[in-house]
């Protein structure tokens, strides 16, 4: 890594940091590129993408993140303020059916963007509440025209701009949660767990988060699931590409120690060899939590001050095991989510009692199914990931991780991937110390904050930072929150609440 001194550095333009290499923080240095900045990223890791990473071996290649593509143009627009198109360098390609449920009992649902398979779906279960299933679908709609077009990028700046949406929340029933929601429209319980599971995806349980994540039945529909061929990693190359083409450069194995304040005003950053880099403006794609914990004094918070930070609710965290086998499993979907036996108690054990449960609801991923070019010929690639309590557990996984993995492997077997042990050829596995140590987030919460309502919009940490002026926040942890869409509308928000670089000429 090269790191200049900030006295020998003088770009043309004024300099915008983006601290970490995330899907956020690779859209908001696009987006300020295009704004007339000159930008810097600085990744604590040797690599980028965050929690998109990549990890290859023995002949694969394993996405360490998100594999779930959805709003693909999100990603479109970013190439379009390149003045390129993002079919030049990523090919998206839909993947039917979205996902596989796959119950202990044997009973699966195939989850789609079909509403006449859907119906057929929802009839085979029960029935009765296909309508009630159309009424679901037709309030997702709803709740998505105005949680996700009309304030998905919508920055929650002042406590006016949450008083505005009141009423809107109220007639969606934003007070309910997810599955109480759907609850409301079907009675079958493995129908209400099928439609009500999608909190999972961005760190939320379904009995708590807010009902307006019921939006994400409808964007599923209105856009379609993608896999990026090659990999998720695929889009993090194609983002630096884009980056270094507008003049920006990416600093890897440049861990930022804290954030420069100058008379309430972020001026720039120190990092952990002690360099200082100065900038007009500092973007945090770092967990936001810890931005406020580690990286700046508490003598510059009013807000965000360690007692709230403290008493802040944060997501479960995630047992993920990659591996790849000497056999393919050509039944198995590209998407499979394996539930087990219980839903409601198992999810209390990991929101709210905090105990590492002995049985598990796992979601598995085939990426090999749409691409096999990420495997050895013949093999297929994998990863299951498990939810599982942040550290506030106590679980020591130096120890626990290898049973809990022996113990998903046996289940994975008896169910969906017969004979796995046997056929393994490639192993690696993170736990929750990994995304405390490697990625920085705090509790080691895979997603940040937990997603339930007094933690939402104005109640989250702001886009452009209540108590550092010149300091910004993109990411899960902030408006509006994880999984893909919302990371990529956190950079977007930027174009309403950053400077132009012109003021600063």
């Amino acid at each position: 890594m090269t790191v200049l001194p900030d006295d020998n550095f003088r770009p043309d333009r004024p300099r915008a940091i983006v601290i970490g290499s995330g899907f956020g923080g690779l859209a908001a240095a696009i987006r300020l590129g295009a704004r007339g900045y000159h930008v810097t990223v600085l990744e604590k890791l040797d690599s980028p993408g965050g929690r998109a990473r990549v990890f290859r071996q023995d002949g694969f290649v394993f996405d360490a993140g998100p594999t779930i593509v959805t709003a693909p143009f999100l990603f479109e627009e970013l190439w379009q303020l390149c003045g390129r198109r993002m079919s030049d360098d990523v090919e998206l390609r839909a993947v039917d059916p979205f996902y596989r449920m796959h119950f202990h009992t044997g009973e699966t649902f195939d989850y789609s963007g079909d509403p006449e398979a859907m119906r057929a779906e929802v009839g085979k279960f029960s029935p009765s509440d296909v309508a009630g299933y159309e009424r679901f679908m037709r309030a997702s709609e709803a709740t998505f025209k105005i949680g996700f077009e009309q304030l998905g990028d919508v920055p929650f700046s002042t406590w006016t701009d949450m008083a505005r949406l009141v009423p809107d929340m109220v007639r969606l029933k934003s007070y309910r949660s997810v599955y109480g929601f759907v609850s409301s429209f079907v009675r079958d319980p493995r129908l209400r767990l099928i439609l009500s599971f999608h909190p999972l995806l961005v760190g939320g349980n379904p009995f708590t988060t807010s009902s307006i994540y019921a939006l994400i039945a409808f964007l599923e529909r209105r856009w379609g699931v993608y896999f990026a061929m090659g990999g998720t990693g695929r889009l993090v190359e194609g983002l630096v590409s884009l980056i270094r083409g507008q003049g920006g450069e990416i600093l890897y194995n440049a861990q930022v120690e804290s954030i420069a304040v100058r008379n309430g005003k972020a001026t720039g950053v120190r990092l952990a060899t002690g360099e200082r880099l100065d900038a007009a403006i500092v973007v945090s794609n770092a967990d936001s939590a810890a931005t406020y914990r580690t990286l700046l004094p508490a003598q510059y918070r009013r807000r965000w001050t360690d007692r709230k930070i403290d008493r802040s609710r944060y997501s479960m965290s995630l047992f993920v095991w990659y591996f790849g086998t000497r056999r393919r499993y050509p039944d198995v979907q590209h998407h499979t989510i394996v539930l087990g036996p219980r839903h409601r108690g198992l999810l209390r054990d990991i929101f709210d009692r905090k105990v590492l449960a002995p049985d598990f609801s796992l979601y598995l991923h085939r990426p090999t199914a749409t691409d096999p070019s990420l495997a050895p010929e013949g093999c297929d690639g994998f990863y299951v990931l498990s939810p599982v309590p942040h550290l506030d557990s106590g679980t020591d996984w130096t120890t626990a991780a290898e049973p809990y993995r022996q113990a998903i492997s046996r289940r994975l077997a008896d169910t969906v991937l017969p004979g796995l042990e046997e056929r393994i050829v490639s192993s690696r596995m993170i736990t929750p110390q990994y995304f405390q140590d490697e990625l920085l987030s705090l509790k080691g919460a895979a997603f940040g904050l937990e997603p339930v309502l007094t933690q939402s919009a104005w109640f989250r940490p702001h886009n452009k930072s209540e108590d550092i002026d010149g300091l910004y926040l993109v990411g899960a942890g902030t408006h509006p929150g994880a999984g893909l869409p919302g990371v990529l509308s956190s950079a977007r928000i930027l174009d309403t609440v950053t400077p132009h670089a012109s003021e600063y000429v």
